[in-house]
């Protein structure tokens, strides 16, 4: 959906287009004017940002596992201890409005990478549906395709590579 889907029709064909005011935060703001609520609200709960990437040394490709952190609540899809998630996980890496463009990894479908990108969010956004479940019905979720980090040796990580997490499903 773009801006313009929101317009309205007026007799003799002109084009009235929402106030700023009319539009969501989300296409009216950046992410660094966002409040902290709004923030959190942007992340729509898929889960494969949690997910355990390995990184190429020679040439710096990411690739994705199936193995979401130890955090992870494979059924939620959230953190099982967000407030305290950098302490007791020393690789989580905190989103924020100057590291999320520079974040390649980050799925295609992230409402964070979306907005920094100045594309709109999906119909299956909990913002935009209304429905925390939208993202797990259109199958964007990791629910129910991923397991846990926890007892699997870092040299094993490899037998668990996945395409899917860096995969948008809503293209192609």
């Amino acid at each position: 959906m773009t801006a313009s889907d929101d317009s309205t029709t007026l007799p003799g064909g002109e084009t009235a287009e929402p106030s700023a005011e009319a539009l969501p935060f989300w296409r009216r703001k950046t992410l660094a004017e966002l409040s902290a609520t709004e923030w959190e609200s942007l992340c729509d709960g898929c889960g494969r940002c949690c997910l355990n990437k390995l990184e190429d040394w020679d040439t710096g490709e990411i690739v994705w596992t199936s193995l979401s952190c130890t955090l992870f609540d494979e059924e939620s899809c959230r953190c099982r201890d967000y407030d305290n998630r950098l302490e007791k996980v020393p690789d989580c890496l905190p989103l924020t409005p100057e590291t999320v463009p520079g974040l390649s990894w980050l799925p295609p479908t992230c409402g964070y990478r979306l907005m920094a990108e100045g594309r709109d969010l999906y119909w299956w956004h909990p913002l935009v549906s209304g429905d925390p479940e939208s993202v797990h019905a259109a199958g964007i979720s990791v629910r129910g395709r991923v397991f846990p980090e926890d007892g699997i040796p870092l040299e094993d990580y490899e037998n668990f590579l996945a395409d899917w997490p860096g995969e948008n499903p809503m293209e192609g």
